[in-house]
């Protein structure tokens, strides 16, 4: 059974704005606009068990510090063929970042079609639990995009 829209907030919140995708998933928690049929997961460091979240979605939006190598702040979207995934040798069996979970998906053929990742150039990845200045100011900005691309897909209604 589906589950419609899913938003992914990644990261982890102990490295600065790596942590950036969880604050917006914990914004977005406590929204009562949110489109019909959006579920929003803490995804942090989940790892590998998202696969079955991704697998059971119709649409996955992932919001995450996304290094494209631009400005700090830049607001990057990223469509499904553009979205890093692979395979990689592990030096352990706990080591599975996002991108072996897209591949493994995709490998399965449950990678949605809409699948697409929205997100901000971090500044600052280094221990700390707070968001750099810059990434924090530029959250509405973000927060705006990604109430904007929930909003286009919703489905239209029918009578």
């Amino acid at each position: 059974m589906s589950s419609g829209t899913v938003v992914i907030g990644l990261g982890n919140p102990l490295m600065g704005d790596d942590g950036l995708g969880i604050v917006v998933a914990r914004q977005l928690l406590s929204r009562t606009d949110l489109p019909d049929g959006v579920q929003v997961v803490d995804g942090g460091t989940w790892g590998l068990n998202l696969l079955p979240v991704i697998e059971d979605a119709e649409r996955v939006l992932l919001v995450d510090a996304i290094d494209t190598a631009e400005a700090p702040g830049t607001l990057i979207r990223l469509s499904r063929e553009r979205l890093p995934r692979y395979l990689a040798t592990k030096i352990s069996p706990h080591q599975v970042d996002l991108r072996d979970v897209l591949a493994l998906a995709e490998l399965r053929g449950t990678l949605p079609d809409d699948t697409t990742a929205i997100g901000l150039q971090p500044q600052i990845v280094a221990l700390g639990t707070a968001l750099s200045p810059l990434i924090a100011g530029r959250m509405e900005e973000l927060m705006s995009a990604v109430l904007d691309h929930l909003r286009a897909r919703e489905p239209a209604c029918t009578k």
